[in-house]
């Protein structure tokens, strides 16, 4: 096995119905990938220490990306419309 590969579990149900709390999803280091549209990304929340959050980047502007859970409702998920932009640097992995 890889040893560059991560493996990330879903908590929640803020990607659902792409992903369900419990799912394992194996993610790469974003060094070693092209962060584009749709694409599942990795991070650490940005105001709550110890939280990694997998959200769809939804947005991409230079530096910076607008990402989105996949569950339609607006209340499931803590995503860009709570913390604003990222910059593309907070970004720890993405999805394989």
């Amino acid at each position: 096995m890889d040893s560059r590969i991560l493996k990330v579990v879903i908590k929640g149900d803020s990607m659902w119905p792409t992903y369900n709390d419990g799912d394992i999803i194996e993610c790469q280091p974003v060094e070693d990938c092209e962060i584009n549209l749709s694409s599942v990304v990795i991070f650490e929340h940005p105001f709550k220490t110890n939280t990694t959050c997998v959200k769809r980047v939804k947005k991409i502007d230079g530096d910076r990306i607008f990402v989105e859970g996949d569950n339609p409702d607006p209340l499931a998920s803590e995503d860009s419309h709570n913390f604003g932009w990222l910059n593309i640097n907070q970004i720890i992995a993405i999805q394989k």
